[in-house]
């Protein structure tokens, strides 16, 4: 049974590109939302084994839908998937309600490695 992952971006090219990424590496994207009050929303009706999370977005962003996400989901990792994800910004991150935190900038193929590697975890 492929594991299922929720999208969350404000860009729906990101969230189809990281989509089809997903897919052709053996996931299901169970959906995508286009903010973080979306997620919320979405995960409350979906429970996600994996959640992809951008950190800039309307309504509400990255940082402000981790721990909620993290309450409604408790045992699905989520992946900060950012475009600011320099050093300091992980550091900070990391003390949230996240994972792992990766930058765009990355290779696709890097945030499909570590989606494996946290549900192998789990």
């Amino acid at each position: 049974m492929a594991k299922t992952v929720l999208v969350v971006d404000d860009s729906a090219i990101m969230r189809r590109t990281v989509g089809s990424a997903l897919l052709s590496d053996g996931f299901n994207v169970c959906g995508e939302a286009n903010d973080g009050q979306q997620a919320v929303e979405l995960a409350k009706k979906l429970s996600p084994d994996l959640i992809i999370l951008d950190l800039s977005m309307p309504v509400m962003n990255g940082l402000q839908a981790a721990p909620a996400l993290r309450k409604l989901v408790p045992k699905s990792p989520i992946i900060l998937y950012t475009l600011h994800a320099d050093k300091a910004v992980q550091q900070q991150l990391r003390t949230t309600e996240v994972d792992s935190v990766l930058s765009k900038s990355e290779p696709i193929s890097r945030l499909m490695e570590e989606a494996h590697a946290l549900l192998d975890e789990r």
